[in-house]
Formats: structure tokens, C-alpha cells, sequence
């Protein structure tokens, strides 16, 4: 198989760069938002925040929590807007039944990575993890300044 394609940056909404730097990624899902109106608007204005928000699947169906959409001030002046409230993630049964089976393992977890446009449809990219241990982190810190020396390096033989 060939890799994933990566998506063009000007469809990122928000990231979670703390995810990749807290957990080791073992297996990614791509899920719709059901979102209302005045989120959208905000989405579209790029003021969405995935800093501490995590999945939890409760009955059978999976729930984005803590996520902050900021509301415009100008959306909506007939429903009142809760820029925390929980949304919920739009997922097939087989998967939501494997990201709540992973979860109930010791030390696994499920967080959102990424949210972006895929045409006019809002995707949330989730992430089966294991949280990193310390010496974990110093490695992967390590191996990121050896790439940034590396590259320096052949730069400068040009």
C-alpha cells in the first residue's frame, strides 16, 4: 500500500500538536461533527480550540469532549451559544465498537488530532494512543534534533 496523502494545509481548522508530543499514535479514524449553524460559522472563521478534549463513547455513540468553538459575535441572536458544550462524533458501529473496546485497556485512550474541511463537511481525525512515558519523550526530542542537524548539514554542502 502506498501512503495516506497528506491534506492541503488550507483545509486545517485546529490541531492538536499536544497529542503527538503526550502519546504514541497506534491507529487513526476519520468522523463527521454534528454541529449546528452558529458552530459552523465559527469553524469557518478558524476559531476552534482541540487543546485538553478527549472521546468518550457512552450508549453506543462517541462524544467529542472539551473542544472549544468560540461563537462570532455576530451568529446568533435567537439560540444561546455553548462554546464547550460535547458534539457528537459521527462514526460506523464497527468502529465505535473498537475505539470503546481499546479504551477500556489500561493506559489506551482516544483524542481528536486534527479538525478540517473534507468539501463543505467539518472531519475530526481521532486517534487510538498510549500516553508516553518521560524518557519516551527526551528520545523523540533527540530524534527530531538530529533531523533539524541533518538537514542543516546538507543545506550547507549545497
Amino acid at each position: 500500500m502506498g501512503k495516506k496523502k497528506q491534506q492541503p494545509s488550507g483545509n486545517l481548522i485546529a490541531q492538536n500538536r499536544k497529542a503527538r508530543h503526550e502519546y504514541h499514535i497506534e491507529e487513526s479514524f476519520e468522523a463527521g461533527l454534528a454541529l449546528s449553524g452558529w458552530e459552523v460559522k465559527s469553524l469557518r472563521a478558524g476559531k476552534a480550540q482541540l487543546t485538553d478534549t478527549y472521546i468518550l463513547v457512552r450508549r453506543g455513540e462517541a462524544w467529542l469532549m472539551g473542544a472549544h468553538f468560540t461563537p462570532l459575535n455576530t451568529t446568533s441572536t435567537h439560540e444561546v451559544a455553548e462554546p464547550a458544550r460535547t458534539r457528537k462524533l459521527l462514526l460506523h458501529r464497527k468502529e465505535i465498537a473498537k475505539i470503546f473496546s481499546r479504551t477500556q485497556d489500561k493506559g489506551h485512550t482516544c483524542v481528536p488530532l486534527r479538525l478540517y474541511w473534507k468539501g463543505h463537511l467539518v472531519k475530526c481525525e481521532l486517534a487510538l494512543v498510549v500516553g508516553k512515558q518521560k524518557h519516551d519523550k527526551r528520545e523523540t526530542e533527540k530524534q527530531r534534533d538530529w533531523q533539524r542537524q541533518k538537514a542543516r548539514v546538507v543545506r550547507e554542502q549545497r
